[in-house]
């Protein structure tokens, strides 16, 4: 099967769903079935009782995509609400976390300091030869510090993926 890759527009998409098992394989063979890639995905409980989840997407594709994916995500029985937090008007705010291993000795070790310093990473971990960043923000900004870290010795990387609420007094 191959996923479509249309030209189109990034969406982040708030699912809220039952918290139940087998949930997140509906959702996620939803998009599968009809060849939809998902380039980020994280869940997290949103009740004191457990009840509820939240799942956040961020997909690409033209409108009629996304209104289609929409409608079908809608449609699913475990899903209550379904919110595209990059329409039109919808001011959000969204912020992904990555851990950055940087392994490096000498002026290495010191440019990935003042780079981390200048993107307000954090030294989570350190050795004689390497060092753990935690670096918050946008998607954009994750990306451009982790380039950087590729020419001052990059080991490896684990991200979050991203998370994303609507700004303003309401709930969604």
């Amino acid at each position: 099967m191959k996923i479509t890759t249309e030209a189109g527009e990034r969406h982040v998409l708030a699912v809220t769903v039952d918290n139940e098992a087998g949930v997140l394989a509906k959702i996620t063979g939803l998009f599968t079935a009809r060849g939809y890639n998902i380039e980020s995905l994280t869940v997290a409980d949103i009740t004191p009782d457990h009840a509820l989840s939240r799942i956040t997407i961020v997909t690409n594709g033209p409108p009629p995509v996304i209104d289609q994916i929409i409608a079908q995500l809608d449609r699913l029985v475990p899903v209550h609400k379904v919110t595209d937090l990059t329409d039109a008007g919808m001011a959000h705010v969204e912020r992904e976390i990555a851990l950055v291993k940087v392994a490096g000795t000498g002026d290495k070790r010191i440019e990935a300091l003042r780079m981390a310093d200048v993107f307000r990473a954090k030294v989570v971990d350190t050795t004689l030869t390497s060092f753990i960043f935690e670096i918050t923000g946008s998607s954009d900004k994750v990306d451009r510090f982790v380039a950087l870290m590729r020419e001052c010795g990059l080991v490896e990387v684990g991200r979050t993926g991203v998370v994303a609420i609507a700004r303003g007094p309401e709930a969604l």
